[in-house]
């Protein structure tokens, strides 16, 4: 090789070595795809609505990460995933396009509508999950696996629940049922017993029957949790605040229709006249609802109720210059405000709170879920959880921070074992009934609703009672702080009763429960404090 041909042999190499620098510095340049956006609930859902939009028939379902607040598109091609991920969402590459899932559900409900099964689309695994029920046996199981065969491994998968699928409304509103669920809760029941039965029983029931008392939100009630009579004592004083406004309950407060207990789902407004939402199958148990066990505490009137194919009604209050607050019981002396409604997305978590078992949480796990309860109740378009519940819970409120979410319907299991429940979309209903969210506060009253309902969660139970003499129902009865609390609160569900005590987790006699009782002040004059819910026959369901 002469000098020559070394000098452009050595420039040629040179020229290459500075080619294989340049270019995967360029190539990381144009394709480094932008990092995912961590995102709420909301912006999510609103995120997921506009990609859905722009991939169309492509579009193949979405869900929430929460592990790290991402939103998963699934796409069925890499363009496609390009597109979603430039807009700050994860893009997921699937089989099953939302069309092919929801033909398959539709072949589903065709051939294979069992007494027993449910299912519904789950984004996550790209597959319709079929679930059969401890009922499904012999020839139904037969009939199910062939339609589900023949549907591919690739499109549906088949679990089996070990318990009952089944509307969540208690059977008899008196029951031993609600009364254990209410001993459960470590013997709240009984705290509100002693003094604080009687408390309930005597004028202190009046308050709540008012609905002053209601004014204690749920919760309210509970003002002191565990020794709620013992505390309450003082309380009485803030009755007054309630500036003798009814108040009403709230989301997860009991309500008492014929032989039916059912649970309040969220507090609405109807061109402009108070109502409140629970569910279809409640809706139809009965056409007038109570506060309270005995049906001295009317609360409202049906006005519309669709079940079975979708699962809400909803109740008029009957007195319409009424304002119950817009918020849910968190039986712990506290409410939650609700200020909107809201989509579900599987991912989200979501708490429910139910008169029979009082607040629990878990997730979104499916959507557009079909239940066939048996006996032709057939539902349709429902959000499939993994939150407990338990009869009585029906028509209890679903919620994520301040957002209402869906309405009990029924599932299979219980709270010791757990199990899966399913809800009513709350923005369905809200558009089916022409229904807004919120009511008002009562007097302006605290979070708990009734004027000095606020103060009522504080401490003085008595408060509770909050509307205008309702106080001395808390406050009087004294040693019924709880009491009082309860009692007054027997639509507040904060009837809690059974002293705060109950109401943490049991909710159950808690609300409208052992509340009502003071209305009733049947059972509780009777019954001492005892016969209060956690006697079991203050609350029950079956």
């Amino acid at each position: 090789m002469n000098k020559r041909t070394g000098a452009i042999a050595g420039a040629a190499a040179a020229a290459i070595a500075g080619a294989a620098i340049l270019l995967p510095n360029a190539h990381a340049s144009t394709d480094q795809p932008a990092a995912p956006k961590t995102l709420s609930a909301h912006s999510a859902t609103a995120l997921a609505a506009s990609l859905k939009a722009d991939l169309g028939d492509q579009s193949a379902g979405w869900y929430l990460d929460d592990a790290n607040g991402h939103l998963v598109m699934n796409v069925l091609s890499k363009d496609d995933a390009a597109s979603v991920t430039a807009k700050g969402a994860v893009a997921k590459v699937v089989q099953n396009s939302m069309t092919a899932l929801k033909a398959g559900a539709k072949t589903l409900r065709t051939n294979a509508s069992i007494p027993g099964t449910a299912w519904s689309i789950d984004p996550k695994t790209n597959k319709i999950v079929v679930v059969a029920d401890r009922t499904v046996t012999g020839a139904k199981m037969a009939r199910l696996s062939k339609t589900t065969g023949g549907m591919g491994a690739g499109m549906v998968t088949v679990k089996r629940s070990q318990g009952e699928f089944k509307r969540y409304d208690g059977g008899e509103a008196g029951s031993a049922a609600g009364g254990d669920a209410g001993q459960a809760a470590g013997g709240a029941g009984d705290a509100g017993a002693g003094g604080a039965g009687d408390a309930g029983a005597g004028g202190a029931g009046d308050a709540g029957a008012g609905g002053a008392g209601d004014a204690g939100a749920g919760g309210a009630g509970d003002a002191s949790s565990g020794g709620a009579a013992a505390s309450g004592g003082g309380g009485g004083a803030g009755g007054a605040g309630g500036g003798g406004q009814a108040a009403g309950p709230v989301g997860g407060s009991a309500i008492f229709g014929g032989n039916a207990r059912c649970s309040l789902g969220f507090n609405v407004t109807v061109q402009g006249a108070p109502a409140f939402l629970t569910a279809g199958h409640c809706g139809n148990d009965s056409k007038t609802w109570t506060a309270d066990q005995g049906g001295g505490q009317p609360l409202g009137t049906v006005a519309d109720s669709k079940f079975p194919k979708t699962d809400f009604a909803l109740v008029k209050y009957d007195d319409t210059g009424a304002k119950p607050d817009s918020s849910v019981d968190l039986g712990n002396g506290s409410t939650q405000k609700i200020t909107k409604a809201a989509e579900a997305a599987v991912g989200m978590k979501v708490q429910r709170s139910g008169s029979t078992t009082g607040v629990h949480d878990g997730k979104v796990t499916g959507l557009d879920a079909t239940v066939n309860y048996g006996n032709g109740d057939i539902v349709n378009g429902l959000i499939q959880t993994d939150v407990c519940a338990e009869p009585g819970d029906s028509g209890g409120s679903m919620f994520s921070g301040d957002s209402a979410v869906g309405l009990t319907s029924g599932g299979s299991g219980d709270c010791t074992q757990g199990g899966e429940t399913f809800f009513q979309p709350m923005t369905d209903a809200l558009k089916a009934t022409g229904a807004e969210i919120g009511a008002g506060g009562a007097g302006g009253g605290g979070d708990n609703g009734a004027g000095g309902a606020g103060g009522a969660a504080a401490g003085g139970a008595g408060d509770a009672s909050g509307a205008g003499g309702a106080g001395d129902a808390g406050a009087g009865n004294a040693g019924a702080g709880s009491a009082g609390a309860g009692s007054q609160d027997p639509g507040s569900g904060a009837g809690d009763q059974g002293a705060g005590a109950q109401d943490p987790g049991t909710g159950a006699q808690d609300p409208g429960t052992g509340a009502q009782d003071p209305g009733t002040g049947a059972q509780d004059p009777g019954a001492g404090g005892s016969n209060d819910p956690g006697a079991g026959s203050g609350d029950g369901m079956n």
